[in-house]
């Protein structure tokens, strides 16, 4: 950027700091350079002065380089001589049921591909083969799952057309200085030339500006010290005893000057962008990053310091300042500016190959078609032509239609399609209704629904129509209600107003019918009256009615239908005139005589076989014989067969069909086709019919075909024909093939192939333009620029014989219907409207057309055109085929991270093994990527017969895709190569070095009026009572007390799965269980004080009294989970393994859990013969312990805490008995608990906060307590819920699992539920436990579930605990409702934190954990080097508090760790207060509420563990983030988790669908990540529910599911790697 002329103290303190941020995120590599320079640019622009002098040369320079030598290259010829016809004689012999569509089979395409691979043979690198379950696809098993060779590479190269000069303008008005730039194009030859002029001369400006050094460093300096604490980078480089000389500093100008001047000439964008780049290093020197400022820095965080940088304290007070700072903050900006597309600052562009060929020949001249000559006999519109050969030749034929044999069914004669069109048009128009209210007027739109094989009934239906005045709109008949692009047929209708619909008696009886007997309602269409047309429901018209037939004008005729690229479909208006035009234009194209035969193979409902076979036949008096589809697939010769009975002079036909009789001739001798005169290949476009021409010529020249009759021709629904080649004479040369290369027509230009014969691509010609018509070639994206003559690009036509619009939508008509074409220049070249046709393609010599692909078939991938039709015809020539069906197959692309992706889907052969397919696959991609130079993303195979069908058997594109996209294609194969072409993934961030350290992070904090981030709970106060006192030392102690004081009071309620209390423990019958428990405990343990004693107890009170009993005697308690009875495999070893690490003594639990623990299933997992003392509490002695022991400090051990970790580490705490009072005391205060209070509590009683309330709270507060074990909800879900209600409980205590129980479980019931009288307004408080970020969705959807019961929407919240302090947070009764932010993900995957609008894209919303616990501080923390970080930024929790965890309990005692995790201190702040670090990641933020004590209220927001994040591309990833994403791809998707293996994203998801379904997953969760995190995935993992291990607390164990992956343990329904 040019801003050496801004002077930086004039500009506002948001711009400064928004400035900061953006150097902040360019050095973190949060942002691209060319992001970042648009960003500065936008928060510069209003500030700028003139430009200076520097500016001006470097623009001249440019423009003095630009117009170097332009380009006035000759264009080269393109056709080289004509090879011969192709030799490819017949092909296979016998024609398979598959082989039906080889248009795009060419021998020498074959030995391309085989060619190519054959290369690749040497290359071979083993790829794993996904694994299948046996049971998932019954139709091919795997034998074995042994990787078969295959090749892997990650494209390096990129190439990027220079395509759309005249879009460059556009991109420099974002820019400030877009308005001093003059852009002009230089051509290819030019440009690396002038690229180099314009660096040297650059160097050479830059040079001569700064001569004087000192004049420059103290310009910068200057500029920085003015602009207060965002600069604060010079003052704070200073400060550091880091002053540079004038002349280091001025090395390191030059230094970044040669640095930006040696990248390579970027072709997008023009110099002065580089320019800039060089300019804001002048200015800002890149180590000059604000030093006095954390890493992180937001903007949020810097709004406290008034304009000249002076903290807010020291001169005004602090209410008057922030009346001030709220006066001064800008608006909040408009909505769009929060919501910006980002992807520039995302995506990694590739810079353009300087060796990419670039269009030279001059600008295309339109090309005009022959004039329409003028006959004078022509009839003034169509009807008056039937009206003509009705009444002068009636019994002359004009359709003849065959049975599915192949043999004359019926003839219609003129005479009979004049009289029966009579009829109808007579009935539509005055027999449906009343004389008043007719049903049809002229111009109402029609649907004729007629199938194929009835040709004759859809002409008369066509005619009547035309004769009634109403417009036809021809459709496929529905098959069924679900059928393929039934919606969008539905969307036609309803474009088109279409409410009535003809058909015939035999068509009405095969639609599909409600039980009740009426046509079903389809899907997505409008209400349709259906009329049947047969000729015994028409009425003979009046003698005195006749129907009007005015003169051809621009009134619709008809409308013919036509699907985009989307799947939508559209109706094309075909105006009166057009349409009897367009028959004059194709008479002369094609020289249409009266009374000649003409065969029609093609669907007589649209496009050409209408044109020939049903309008311009009719016209010109000309014979048809129909050959339907269903007649052809019988017999494919049936065809040829009427061309030589018939002696037929024109014949229309696809590829299809001449392949078809080429595969069947064998079986006819007799064929002669010498009577024909033109063979028009309706779909000669495709580049890919040359060689069906080639082949049925070279196969029927013996039988009289001649070369010169077979007449290829390109059309489009839009412009009808576009071009048509005329028969040659007869001996006359045959036109020139063009030999294209592959790789220029991705560049959109035309080389002739030379080097790599594997690549090259044979087009014949369409012959020329048709006959009134004018052509162009335009650019087919951005503005319709004329093309140059070696470009490919769009066909527009401006005829008198096109369609006018897309009827019923205006806005898509004028893109494609009133084109005018530019010049190089942007100027109009006429006022004439041109038609986009939807081909691309261009002039040869000659004025020939050459068509080389469509449109819709076109995929952009990182700046490069491929055609579908050319992808199609390499998969089908890797050999060999007898994997896939020929003609099932579908390519298109799906746009994932900012380019389009190619897919390629075909329908597998019932027969072809899982190794083959996979081979085939494989091959696939390397033919694809050696012939085309593009990666595929996917190739997926799915069971024959499932790819959606279009009428006439072809593939339903858009359909196949919408399905892909849903996750409904089913495939049983599948392949993902994301890691070839994915090639615009951000580059991986490397770590700067912080260069910061802690003091100086501080000193910057406060010197910005910054706070620190910490906070704190309310004070805990100072205990008075005397009786208190011991009570608050011991919790034993305040048993005793309450068995006395209060023996009666029920403390404890055990409710089972019917809601009955089945067991109650009041404060005396708890003491006494205890002391029993006590007693055994002596008389059978033979243990000392101080021993380690493990409780395996189901939920209930025996685990409270058990707990309560080992105190009184004097030992540890540790509570343990007991194993679970059906899966002891997996849950006992864990037991063992406590059991081992505490180094117990004895097990205390109960006879049933005792009887497991020995029996033969236990052993079988175990060592059971090594158990420590097992002692059942069922039946216990009556005596009283002769005393109870009373631990002499209160420092001394009360309890271990053992808990597994997400982490799969097994982590168990230390609990004194001054942490345990203290806790409870900061619960009781926190939660306002006394003795009259009851709560409900439904979690897991192990360990952490869960086991406090459980165990210990009610003791100490004397509170009731519910107890409802999780384990009863199981059985019955309304259990904790109507527990709630009917106790009118206030305060309940869950865990996540329970509250996701009871909203998938419960959420469709809630009217059920209150009918059964269930209200949910008494409860106050509904606390989740946990140890994790708040998993806001799943509350906030409880909430809203449950809202209709009485359940207030404040009463959700969580609590936070870790290991090392089990109560953190805990929302309580006094303080703020928690708050919600919103962070930007980019940021927190660089450790810092960016607060965001709602909604903003890439924004993920946090709940505040609860209010701190009295007694508890709080501080945010740089996990590396161990400083205080400020108000909003993301760094470690550490926690200061009485009731912390002592240390680890571990066998070797790993004092180092103890330390580091327990009492570890501050490197700069408070040197002397010990901390213990709770390994989460998480931010204080200062909020606007009042916390209890009436000062602003500090809310902690937790991220995630520091243990559980994934590096990843040198990022920080939360597992939890990518399995939110992967959970929302697909419906069938129950669960979801991640973990990395080796550097791969490993993602395992659990399938709740059906098997079939397991394969869909795999595309649609590695878009979904590749979208929303930017990577990649290596391995997708689908498996059956409930396989992800989740522990008590509803945590998944992501590492146990990672060593059961590893060790091949998960027995996986499917197994992907995307290599």
């Amino acid at each position: 950027m040019a801003d050496r002329g801004v002077d930086f103290s004039g500009i506002p303190k948001e711009v400064r700091d928004h400035l900061a941020e953006l150097e902040l995120e360019l050095s973190e590599g949060d942002i691209t350079q060319k992001g970042y320079e648009k960003k500065r640019a936008k928060l510069l622009g209003p500030f700028l002065p003139q430009i200076t002098s520097v500016v001006l040369a470097l623009s001249d320079i440019q423009q003095q380089a630009s117009s170097g030598p332009t380009s006035g290259e000759p264009s080269r010829d393109c056709s080289p001589e004509a090879p011969g016809p192709s030799s490819s004689s017949g092909g296979r012999r016998n024609r398979s049921g598959g082989a039906r569509d080889d248009r795009y089979r060419s021998d020498i395409h074959t030995e391309a591909v085989q060619a190519a691979l054959a290369k690749h043979k040497e290359e071979k690198i083993a790829l794993p083969m996904p694994t299948k379950r046996r049971s998932a696809f019954v139709q091919s098993p795997v034998e074995n799952c042994t990787p078969p060779g295959h090749y892997h590479r990650v494209k390096t190269m990129f190439y990027v057309g220079l395509q759309n000069s005249t879009n460059f303008p556009k991109m420099f008005q974002i820019s400030w200085y877009g308005r001093f730039l003059e852009f002009q194009d230089t051509s290819s030859a030019s440009e690396d030339e002038g690229s180099l002029r314009r660096q040297a001369a650059l160097s050479a400006v830059l040079a001569q500006s700064l001569q004087s050094p000192d004049y420059w460093i103290n310009r910068s300096v200057q500029s920085s010290s003015t602009s207060s604490s965002t600069t604060s980078s010079t003052s704070s480089t200073l400060s550091h005893g880091e002053n540079k000389t004038p002349t280091s500093a001025l090395a390191d100008i030059l230094a970044s000057t040669r640095i930006e001047n040696s990248v390579p000439p970027d072709v997008t964008s023009s110099t002065p962008e580089r320019r800039s780049r060089v300019d804001s290093r002048v200015d800002l020197p890149p180590n000059a990053m604000p030093r006095g400022m954390p890493r992180g820095q937001s903007r949020t965080s810097m709004l406290d310091t008034t304009a000249d940088g002076v903290p807010v304290n020291s001169r005004v007070s602090t209410k008057i300042q922030q009346l001030l700072n709220t006066l001064k903050r800008p608006k909040r900006p408009p909505l769009s500016d929060f919501f910006l597309d980002d992807s520039e600052e995302i995506v990694e562009v590739p810079q353009p190959d300087p060796n990419t060929p670039r269009p030279e020949g001059r600008q295309i001249i339109p090309v005009k078609g022959e004039p329409l000559g003028v006959v004078s006999n022509w009839p003034p519109a169509l009807q008056a032509a039937l009206a003509r050969w009705g009444a002068s030749q009636a019994k002359s034929p004009a359709l003849t239609t065959l049975d599915v044999t192949g043999k004359p069914l019926y003839t219609l004669t003129y005479g009979k399609l004049w009289s029966r069109s009579l009829k109808l048009a007579y009935t539509l128009l005055n027999k449906l209704g009343t004389k008043n209210e007719p049903v049809l007027r002229p111009g109402d739109r029609v649907a004729l629904v007629y199938p194929n094989t009835d040709p004759a009934m859809f002409w008369v239906a066509f005619y009547g129509c035309l004769l009634a005045e109403v417009i036809p709109v021809p459709i496929e008949v529905p098959l069924s209600r679900q059928d393929a692009g039934s919606l969008q047929i539905g969307f036609l209708l309803g474009s088109c107003g279409v409410g009535l619909a003809l058909t015939s008696e035999i068509c009405l009886k095969g639609l599909p019918k409600t039980p009740q007997g009426e046509i079903m309602q389809f899907k997505g269409w409008p209400r349709m009256k259906w009329v049947v047309t047969d000729t015994k429901y028409l009425t003979k018209p009046s003698k005195d009615w006749q129907p009007h037939i005015p003169t051809a004008n621009t009134d619709t005729a008809y409308i013919e239908y036509k699907a985009s690229k989307e799947g939508t479909v559209m109706g094309v208006a075909v105006s009166k005139i057009a349409l009897l035009t367009h028959c004059q234009a194709l008479t002369q194209a094609c020289n249409y005589c009266e009374g000649e035969t003409l065969v029609n193979v093609l669907d007589c409902k649209k496009d050409m076989g209408l044109w020939h076979g049903v309008l311009t036949s009719v016209m010109n008096r000309i014979h048809t014989i129909t050959v339907p589809y269903a007649v052809m697939k019988a017999c494919p010769m049936s065809w040829v067969q009427r061309v030589h009975i018939h002696k037929a002079r024109v014949a229309v036909v696809k590829c299809r069909d001449l392949h078809w009789a080429m595969m069947a001739h064998r079986d006819q001798r007799d064929t002669n086709l010498s009577s024909i005169r033109m063979l028009i290949v309706a779909d000669g476009a495709n580049p890919w019919s040359v060689s069906s021409c080639d082949a049925f010529l070279n196969v029927f020249q013996s039988h009289g075909l001649k070369p010169e009759v077979i007449c290829p021709c390109a059309s489009s629904p839009e412009a009808l024909t576009v071009a048509i080649r005329r028969p040659g004479a007869r001996g006359t040369a045959l036109p020139a093939r063009a030999i294209l290369s592959m790789g220029g027509l991705s560049h959109g230009v035309i080389r002739v192939n030379t080097e790599d014969k594997n690549s090259a691509l044979t087009v014949q010609d369409v012959g020329h333009v048709m006959p009134g018509a004018l052509m162009c070639i335009v650019k087919p994206d951005g503005p319709p620029q004329l093309c140059k003559t070696d470009e490919i690009g769009e066909i527009v036509l401006n005829s008198r014989a096109g369609g006018t619009m897309y009827y019923g939508l205006p806005g898509v008509t004028k893109n494609t219907f009133e084109v005018i074409p530019v010049n190089q220049a942007g100027a109009p070249i006429g006022d004439i409207p041109f038609t986009r046709t939807g081909l691309l393609g261009f002039v040869g010599p000659g004025s020939l057309v050459f068509v080389v692909g469509k449109n819709e078939g076109l995929l952009t991938v990182s700046g490069r055109r491929h055609n579908a039709d050319d992808l199609v015809a390499t998969a089908l020539a890797v050999e060999p085929v007898k994997t896939v069906y020929r003609g099932r197959i579908a390519v298109f692309s799906v746009t994932v991270f900012y380019d389009e992706r190619i897919v390629i889907v075909a329908e597998q052969r019932p027969d072809a093994s899982e190794e083959d397919s996979f081979q085939w696959m494989s091959r696939v991609l390397q033919a694809i990527d050696s012939i085309h130079q593009v990666g595929l993303y996917c190739l997926a195979l799915v069971p024959a017969n499932t790819l959606p069908k279009t009428p006439l058997g072809g593939i339903h594109i858009s359909e196949t895709k919408q399905n892909f996209l849903e996750g409904n294609l089913h495939p049983c194969n599948i392949l993902l190569c994301p890691h070839t072409c994915v090639t615009n993934l951000p580059k991986p961030r490397q770590k700067q070095p912080v260069g910061v350290g802690p003091a100086s992070i501080m000193v910057g904090n406060l010197v910005a009026g910054n706070r620190m981030a910490q906070a704190a709970g309310r004070e805990l106060g100072v205990v008075e009572e005397e009786g208190l006192v011991r009570k608050h030392q011991f919790l034993s102690e305040a048993l005793q007390w309450r068995a006395q004081s209060d023996p009666d009071h029920v403390l404890y309620v055990l409710l089972n799965a019917k809601g009955a209390a089945v067991c109650t423990a009041t404060c005396l019958q708890l003491h006494k269980r205890a002391e029993k428990i006590t007693s055994a405990l002596m008389e059978r343990g033979g243990l000392n004080t101080g021993d380690n004693v493990v409780l395996l107890y189901p939920p209930g009170i025996d685990l409270i009294a058990a707990f309560y009993g080992c105190l009184y005697a004097g030992l540890i308690p540790v509570t343990v989970r007991p194993p679970h009875p059906q899966n002891l495999a997996a849950t006992l070893p864990t037991v063992r393994m406590i059991i081992d690490v505490s180094k117990a003594a004895c097990i205390l639990t109960t006879q049933p859990l005792m009887r497991i623990l020995r029996s033969r299933e236990a052993a079988a997992s175990v060592n059971i013969k090594t158990w420590p003392t097992i002692i059942d509490t069922d039946d216990l002695p009556r005596r009283r312990p002769p005393q109870l022991y009373k631990p002499p400090t209160a420092e001394m051990l009360a309890y271990l805490d053992f808990s597994v970790s997400t982490t799969g580490m097994l982590t168990g705490v230390k609990m004194s008995h001054s942490a345990v009072s203290t806790l409870c005391r900061s619960i009781k205060l926190q939660c306002e608990l006394y003795s009259s209070r009851q709560i409900a509590i439904c979690l897991d009683p192990y360990c952490g906060l869960g086991f406090v309330q459980w165990c210990l709270s009610s003791v100490y507060s004397g509170h009731q307590s519910i107890l409802i074990p999780p384990m009863e909800l199981e059985l019955s879900l309304p259990l904790w819920l109507s527990t709630l209600s009917q106790y009118k409980i206030r305060d309940t205590f869950c865990s996540y699992s329970v509250m996701e129980l009871c909203t998938k479980g419960l959420g469709t019931q809630t009217d059920s539920l209150k009918a059964r009288g269930m209200n949910l307004s008494c409860v106050r408080s509904c606390v989740v436990i946990a140890e994790e970020r708040p998993r806001l969705a799943l509350t906030q959807s409880f909430s809203k579930l449950f809202k209709d019961l009485g359940l207030s929407p404040r009463a959700v919240s969580t609590a936070f605990g870790s290991r090392v302090n089990l109560a953190i947070c805990l929302q309580g009764t006094a303080g703020p409702d928690p708050s919600t932010v919103y962070v930007d993900m980019k940021s927190l995957r660089h450790d810092r934190v960016r607060l965001v609008e709602r909604g903003a894209p890439q924004s993920l919303p946090l709940m505040e954990s609860g209010t701190i616990l009295p007694g508890v501080r709080v501080i945010i923390v740089n996990p590396e080097t161990r400083g205080p970080l400020g108000d909003s930024h993301l760094g470690e929790i550490w926690v200061q508090s009485p009731h912390s965890s002592s240390g680890y309990y571990t066998i070797y005692g790993e004092e180092s760790l103890q330390a580091d995790h327990f009492n570890t201190r501050l490197s700069f702040g408070e040197p002397h207060t010990l901390w213990a670090r709770t390994g989460y990641l998480g931010f204080v933020k200062r909020t606007e509420l009042l916390g209890s004590t009436g000062d602003r209220h500090d809310a902690l927001f937790v991220v995630g563990q520091l243990d559980e994040t994934l590096e990843l591309r040198g990022l920080r990833y939360h597992p939890i983030d990518i399995e939110t994403s992967v959970s929302r791809a697909h419906r069938s998707i129950a669960e979801s988790a991640v973990f990395t293996w080796t550097n791969l994203l490993v993602v395992v998801a659990e399938l709740a669908g059906s098997e079939q379904e397991a394969l869909d997953l795999v595309p649609l969760v590695t878009n979904v990540v590749l979208e929303e995190h930017h990577l990649i995935v290596g391995v997708v993992v689908v498996v059956d529910p409930g396989v992800i291990p989740i522990n008590s607390r509803g945590e998944k164990q992501r590492m146990h599911l990672r060593d059961s992956f590893l060790a091949d343990q998960l027995d996986p329904i499917y197994v992907a790697y995307n290599m």
